[in-house]
């Protein structure tokens, strides 16, 4: 009898402790819990930053469908994150694997937003930053019916642009049509189009047919062609647009300067064709020379046109090796500007071999010391060399054992170097040195770290790129 009278006062304790530990909600959030509000893998390392939760021991777990307390955690030590001026606490609830929507709750501090946590968390997500590219196309019009809200008029059909003093020509005219406008203006950059195309090309090299035909909405939706790779070539056929017939690339095309906040067809300024370079030759050598392997499949005379070009554009890079592009004096738009090319050689030699077999890529690629130290503020000066030497690990048949070895034994280093910094900041991303564009700077060493993770099995790498 009293054991009986003991386990209900147990079990009534537990309900009572169990329904005083949900906290009000007014249906409010605070941004003190910084979270990966997209969501979480069920398996993945999930952590979240507190700020303000000075005295505060306990964070909860909250199923936000049933109002429930779900798990009630710890919070660390307080750290101290000076960049920002800050003092945080950190929320380890990795143990939490059930799928569902959940929130945070810090007594004194609230309610996080609402995060998911689920096997395809992220599809979403990966889908939309693809389908962005179609919102970023120049030179056609956005229909509402694959634009959606975001529908607009066709602006920049670039179908007669001037030759600026700096190109080397007075008296043509250029079509070069198409391509995406860069992030942030209405200017075209042969380097800024090259890099992103080359890791784009890299992602479908490693995981092909990710993307199927119809699932973009796009325009080229139902040719019985991935809608990624046709995202990806309506890029490549501007690129292909901007190689001189001596074979260098012209470093963008652009009006004089930037255009100011207004839609694309009200930005009417004249655009001209700006300068030639090696940076922006060899980076276009590249990933040109990728597209061939990308696109041979599906169009083996585009991949052959993309291959020739590319082995032009580095016919001229060698007659050309030290070309560094400045802005003339009347153009004041993005210099992307390079003045040491080894990395952009490195990528280019990488590629073309690959593609080709013509081992003097080869030999060329041995002769500089290779740099496996990821830097900051890198992205479009020296970062394409991690993409030549991602894409040669990729193709290990065609590489010799001791480069193969030696990029592999470079790359996990480097990314135990960026793991291991990662588990020291209170926002666990690898840099802590922020330059203009730094969000680039955390996703390629997340490159990085995901390229280790496919020569070693390492569940450090894969939750270092989490």
């Amino acid at each position: 009898m009293r054991l009986s009278i003991f386990v209900l006062c147990a079990v009534f304790f537990l309900f009572v402790s169990c329904f005083e530990s949900l906290p009000p909600f007014s249906n409010t959030f605070t941004g003190d819990i910084r979270i990966n509000q997209t969501g979480y893998y069920p398996a993945a390392i999930k952590r979240a930053t507190v700020l303000n939760g000075e005295g505060k021991d306990e964070f909860k777990i909250v199923d936000k469908d049933r109002m429930e307390v779900t798990f009630t955690g710890k919070l660390s030590q307080i750290k101290d994150w000076k960049l920002a001026g800050e003092t945080v606490r950190i929320a380890d609830f990795s143990n939490i694997k059930d799928e569902g929507t959940y929130m945070i709750f810090v007594e004194g501090v609230g309610y996080s937003y609402p995060f998911e946590i689920g096997e395809n968390v992220l599809d979403e997500a990966f889908l939309g930053s693809i389908k962005g590219l179609y919102y970023q196309r120049v030179s056609i019009t956005l229909r509402e019916e694959h634009a959606g809200k975001w529908h607009r008029a066709m602006a920049h059909s670039d179908d007669s642009l001037l030759f600026h003093p700096s190109s080397g020509k007075t008296k043509d005219f250029l079509y070069s049509p198409g391509g995406w406008y860069d992030a942030g203006d209405y200017n075209k950059y042969v380097v800024n189009g090259s890099f992103p195309l080359g890791q784009l090309f890299l992602l479908e090299e490693q995981y092909p047919n990710t993307i199927n035909d119809q699932e973009l909405n796009i325009p080229e939706s139902g040719n019985g062609i991935s809608d990624y790779l046709d995202e990806l070539k309506y890029e490549m056929d501007w690129l292909l647009t901007m190689q001189d017939v001596d074979g260098g690339l012209f470093h963008k095309l652009t009006a004089k300067k930037f255009e100011p906040m207004v839609m694309p067809h009200e930005a009417t300024s004249q655009r001209y064709i700006v300068g030639k370079g090696t940076a922006a030759t060899l980076d276009f050598s590249a990933c040109a020379a990728q597209g061939y392997r990308i696109f041979k499949k599906m169009d083996a005379e585009y991949a052959e046109k993309c291959l020739e070009a590319a082995k032009q554009a580095y016919a001229w890079a060698l007659n050309n090796p030290g070309i560094e592009f400045v802005n003339p004096k009347d153009v004041s738009t993005g210099q992307y500007g390079d003045t040491n090319f080894d990395d952009e050689w490195f990528w280019a030699d990488a590629e073309l071999f690959i593609s080709t077999q013509d081992s003097s890529y080869l030999d060329h690629l041995r002769t500089n010391s290779i740099d496996f130290e990821f830097k900051p503020g890198e992205s479009w000066t020296a970062y394409m060399r991690f993409l030549g030497m991602f894409s040669l690990l990729e193709n290990r048949e065609t590489v010799p054992q001791d480069l193969y070895q030696r990029l592999k034994n470079g790359i996990t280093e480097s990314a135990d170097g960026l793991v291991e910094k990662a588990k020291k900041l209170d926002y666990f991303q690898p840099v802590d040195d922020f330059h203009w564009g730094s969000n680039s700077d955390v996703l390629n060493a997340a490159m990085i770290m995901a390229q280790a993770y496919r020569l070693e099995n390492k569940a450090d790498y894969l939750f270092g790129v989490q």
